[in-house]
């Protein structure tokens, strides 16, 4: 059985939003409600939902962009062999455990700064945790755009992101966060700006990164497609929580949850014969999950290492 690199319980991000200008009333919207999970080591989970359900914010609150609420985050230490909290991390530790997790975001445009070249941007990481000397720093630069096939790496150095094209610059992003070799890669939509024909080949990159260099995958996606083509488990996520989680071809053959099913029915059909058939949602699997099972757990195994959530979702899907 591996190891696990990271494991996440009960994690919850809640955010304060004012009534008005004048008001002094407060609502807490609860971006990311009590969800948990974990990803061996090697291996990558795929998070899906609908825009707004949380992927993002959960991504960063692993990452330490945001803090979050409440929960525990355990990260593998493999110089103790043993999972530690990010709580507790300060001062050089911490400097380690962001070297260790990195993250590619949604759209390469805004996350690569303007000013700078390709070389000082890609460079940036290795500056700041002071790795190597300068000309080592250089030689890894040109190495890296290689490995993510920006070739010959001398025409891309001194070029800015506005010189490059949409996949250009999303390789750009995944060069800048291989480059530190991280042990975790949080990939938020890191394809959904691209061209579907740049899509596949950015995906494929990614993969193979991922057996050379023995990375793993929190993929944040709103694409099942995709998620099964990168994934060996998948996480469906709905107004925050996490409502079914399985390994992929077990949750898409047998999808539990009503939401799942309704996620799964949406996917188009490339075949304008075929008549699409109305998904009328059925809670009648989830009351009998419910009824044997109870509540007092947030999710259950129902066989296969296949979990359900066991909250109540009528009215709401």
């Amino acid at each position: 059985m591996k190891k696990n690199l990271i494991e996440v319980k009960n994690l919850e991000k809640y955010f304060e939003v004012s009534g008005g200008l004048f008001s002094r009333k407060k609502s807490i919207v609860k971006a990311v409600d009590n969800i948990s999970f974990n990803i061996p080591l090697g291996e990558s989970l795929g998070l899906v939902g609908q825009s707004g359900c949380g992927k993002t914010t959960t991504a960063r609150a692993l990452s330490l962009l945001d803090p979050k609420t409440k929960g525990e985050v355990k990260f593998y230490n493999n110089k103790t062999d043993s999972m530690e909290s990010i709580d507790n991390l300060e001062g050089d530790e911490l400097k380690e455990f962001r070297r260790s997790i990195q993250m590619i975001f949604q759209d390469p445009y805004e996350s690569l700064n303007p000013r700078w070249t390709i070389k000082d941007i890609i460079l940036e990481p290795l500056n700041i945790h002071n790795i190597g000397n300068l000309d080592d720093r250089e030689e890894a630069v040109i190495e890296i755009l290689k490995t993510v096939g920006l070739t010959p790496p001398e025409n891309y150095l001194p070029r800015y992101p506005h010189e490059l094209s949409g996949g250009q610059r999303q390789r750009v992003s995944i060069a800048r966060t291989l480059i530190m070799k991280p042990k975790f890669v949080v990939c938020d939509e890191p394809t959904s700006m691209l061209d579907v024909s740049i899509r596949i080949s950015i995906m494929d990159l990614m993969l193979k990164l991922a057996e050379d260099l023995e990375v793993s995958y929190l993929y944040i996606t709103h694409d099942l497609a995709v998620a099964r083509y990168m994934c060996n488990r998948i996480a469906v996520m709905f107004n925050g929580k996490i409502v079914e989680l399985a390994e992929t071809e077990e949750l898409l053959s047998n999808p539990i949850h009503p939401y799942t099913k309704r996620l799964i029915s949406s996917i188009p059909v490339p075949d304008p014969s075929y008549e699409r058939i109305v998904y009328d949602i059925n809670y009648d699997e989830l009351d009998e999950i419910i009824a044997k099972h109870g509540t007092e757990e947030s999710m259950v195994d129902v066989g296969n290492q296949h979990f359900i959530a066991t909250h109540d979702v009528k009215g709401i899907i």
